[in-house]
């Protein structure tokens, strides 16, 4: 296992400033599993709001804003919190937060906060129309994980042996990374993470986005990922939970590790996960 730390600098009126970004990568047979960790993305441009899309210059903000076409961001963006599953044979599995910010939904939220009513029978009209192009203010993501051409993704009837996953065994690597975070105003909390453990019988993922309104509504959507040694694939079991509600979607899928021609033709013919 290796485990160092990188530091970058940023310009600031005061000179530079030092900005540690840890990393670690584990090795498992034909795999290696590393994530780099850092401090949350500035809130304001570094170039005064001058920034050009596509130019090599833009700040990393702008570069988000550009990309993820939301009204804002999360209070809390990690942009630098990555984590990387790769095959020897190229395969990759990548959880990353601005992936996962794509999936959110650019449209008005049909969900308001418990003192909703309160707030606008207290304000006159005029203050309490929408002021900003509606979204889903909560950041709901059904994300679940980036892969490259490598990988082939198809539903499967197999599910993930939870009972296996009990079993007391050695912790070869294990993180938590958070990816995006929001506390909704005050009104709740909003997180996406992802957690990773390597043990002698494979690896096991669980990445998790986390919603409670207050008063309102609780969300969960669990995305696991298991592997077991010696397998060509992962399997991938994305559900959603809602307060006091049964699972509402579930579906296994099945990542197989291709190889050679299979994924020369699936890159050829393209594809979409």
């Amino acid at each position: 296992m290796e485990m160092k730390q990188i530091i970058q600098t940023q310009e600031t009126e005061n000179g530079p400033v030092r900005l540690p970004v840890d990393s670690e990568t584990h090795t498992y047979d034909d795999w290696t599993i590393a994530y780099t960790k850092s401090h949350i993305l500035k809130s304001v441009c570094v170039n005064d709001n001058a920034c050009v899309r596509g130019d090599p210059s833009c700040c990393e903000l702008c570069v988000y804003n550009f990309t993820v076409d939301l009204p804002h961001l999360p209070d809390m963006v990690f942009h630098k919190n990555v984590l990387t599953i790769c095959h020897k044979g190229g395969a990759r599995l990548e959880f990353n937060p601005m992936d996962a910010l794509k999936l959110v939904r650019n449209e008005k939220l049909d969900l308001k906060v418990a003192c909703s009513d309160e707030w606008k029978e207290s304000r006159p009209a005029a203050d309490t129309q929408e002021k900003v192009k509606p979204f889903d203010w909560s950041f709901t993501t059904e994300y679940k994980g980036t892969v490259n051409e490598r990988v082939r993704v198809e539903s499967t009837d197999q599910k993930i042996d939870m009972f296996k996953l009990m079993k007391r065994e050695p912790i070869y690597f294990y993180h938590d990374l958070t990816l995006f975070e929001d506390e909704l105003h005050d009104h709740g909390i909003s997180v996406l993470s992802v957690k990773v453990r390597v043990m002698p019988s494979g690896f096991y993922v669980l990445l998790r986005f986390f919603l409670r309104v207050d008063h309102v509504l609780i969300r969960i959507n669990d995305t696991r990922f298991h592997y077991e040694k010696g397998n060509d694939y992962i399997l991938r079991d994305p559900n959603e939970i809602a307060e006091q509600l049964p699972v509402v979607s579930k579906v296994t899928e099945k990542l197989t590790i291709l190889a050679g021609e299979d994924a020369d033709v699936i890159a050829k013919e393209g594809s979409s996960v």
